[in-house]
């Protein structure tokens, strides 16, 4: 394991390159300067306005490892972090047998690479065993308030030191801190240098626009990225890849021990709109689709999507019907009379288990919630209303919780052993992680998801995008008895 902490490694007694951290990025001066940046011109930029070169905080390894093997002499007044000679684990900690696997391989990718691992699998875990073996000061980048605090409270049993927070309303900064992206976002120019390691949970959140920047002005050499399903496209894997390192281990739902995650089946329910649903859907799906072979839009990408509103816009009041009647044949496909009903059907036959209905948007969970008075939780609800449905969820004094997506991740609830999808995307990511909220393992408990699908409307094709995943391919069943 490489040290990165000689803060100078000097030849004949002269210090003839000086490093400097500044607000997120590198400041190289020196005369022998012009050897390293032809030996990696791509880590360089000339600043002309302070007369010196600039490199991002997160090349700062790559940069000191070039450096090393040119043997050139460096004054590293950058790194702002030294081992915690101290910092042991106050618990014992037996891994399981996916978390050494995991760990094993993050090693051998020089102690920076992505684990790709089951929601509900211990991913926290492995962040712990990598904290302890390498003793340094650690940034935890976490999504959500609610991992915030999950995070903070594992870290304080395994550790026996302070756990710094950013976010939540806390703004306290340790040798161990826990952070959500957006904190870290408006601290890192600052604390850049303060971290020689940084974990990213969740980190297919990593490659945003915004987001990214917590990792490109950190200057620590060591990075493990966590996420069920860190892949996303080409562009995003790539950005991933060079923040955070490699996909070095990728452990499947079917491949873990018995007795990690509860079993589970996943049954789909095939509804149909009534018939004047059927009839506004037909009629609104004929404008869209006309439109789109009328300016030779094929929707199969990103940049399909970016086209059909560049056309719009073009078009102006056709294209304003379009994109309406767009709108309009997607709710109705997610949504309808018949799905209200078998939400209901499936409330009275799972009565009094634990059960969390997801919906695509907000507009369909706030109709559940009236309809049949249920708690519903989405980004507008406050911190403190979220924190006493999530208490009265878990103790059973409300057993059902509606929610568009926040409740997709970053929320332990090990009670949770029914799983309505009323509608949603075909991301598979995101129904990887609706089923991993209701897969945490408990005695005796044998977990289902149901999945609702307008017949002959478009979710069809939705439903077979996100059953690609293999956690899908052996347990889809029927829906017998519902």
């Amino acid at each position: 394991m490489s040290s990165f902490n000689n803060k100078k490694f000097e030849r004949h007694g002269e210090v003839l390159i000086e490093l400097k951290f500044e607000n997120g990025t590198l400041l190289w001066r020196g005369e022998e300067l012009a050897q390293l940046v032809a030996h990696a011109p791509g880590l360089f930029k000339f600043d002309s306005r302070v007369n010196a070169f600039r490199s991002r905080g997160c090349d700062y390894a790559e940069a000191v490892r070039r450096c090393r093997e040119l043997q050139l002499p460096l004054d590293d007044q950058a790194a702002a972090f030294a081992p915690l000679e101290n910092l042991a684990l106050n618990q014992t900690l037996i891994p399981r047998t996916h978390q050494q696997i995991a760990f094993d391989a993050w090693r051998r990718s020089a102690y920076r690479a992505v684990a790709a691992l089951p929601t509900g699998s211990g991913k926290t875990i492995l962040a712990v065993m990598a904290i302890a073996r390498l003793k340094r000061p650690t940034l935890v980048l976490v999504p959500t308030i609610d991992l915030l605090a999950q995070w903070t409270a594992v870290l304080e049993r395994f550790f026996a030191v302070p756990i710094g927070m950013w976010g939540g309303g806390s703004n306290t900064t340790c040798d161990i801190t826990v952070s959500t992206y957006n904190s870290a976002v408006l601290k890192m120019e600052f604390y850049g240098n303060r971290f020689a390691f940084l974990v990213a949970d969740e980190c297919h959140h990593l490659p945003g626009a915004v987001n990214q920047l917590a990792a490109v002005w950190s200057i620590a050499p060591y990075r493990l990225g966590l996420s069920a399903t860190p892949e996303s496209d080409p562009q995003r894997d790539a950005l991933l890849a060079e923040l955070m390192g490699p996909v070095c281990c990728r452990i499947q739902i079917d491949e873990l021990d018995k007795g990690i995650l509860s079993d589970y089946d996943v049954k789909t329910i095939e509804l149909s709109l009534t018939a004047g649903e059927q009839a506004e859907y037909l009629a609104n799906r004929k404008i869209y689709i006309d439109f789109l072979h009328q300016h030779h839009v094929i929707m199969n990408s990103v940049r399909a999507w970016r086209n059909f509103i560049m056309e719009v816009v073009r078009s102006g009041a056709a294209g304003r019907r379009a994109f309406d009647a767009y709108l309009r044949q997607k709710n109705l496909a997610r949504g309808g009379q018949g799905k209200l009903e078998k939400v209901w059907e499936l409330l009275r036959l799972h009565a009094g288990e634990r059960i969390i209905i997801f919906t695509a948007d907000n507009a369909t969970a706030y109709e559940l919630g009236r309809r049949y008075l249920l708690p519903v939780l989405t980004h507008h609800t406050k911190s403190a209303e979220r924190k006493i449905m999530l208490e009265n969820f878990r103790t059973g004094a409300c057993p059902v919780l509606v929610s568009s997506k926040v409740l997709n991740e970053g929320v332990d609830v090990p009670e949770a052993n029914i799983g309505i999808i009323v509608s949603g995307g075909g991301s598979v990511r995101e129904h990887v992680q609706r089923l991993g909220r209701i897969l945490r393992a408990k005695p005796g408990k044998r977990a289902v998801l149901y999945e609702l699908v307008n017949s002959q409307t478009s979710e069809l094709n939705v439903l077979a995008r996100r059953r690609e995943h293999r956690a899908y391919s052996s347990k889809v069943g029927g829906a017998a008895g519902c």
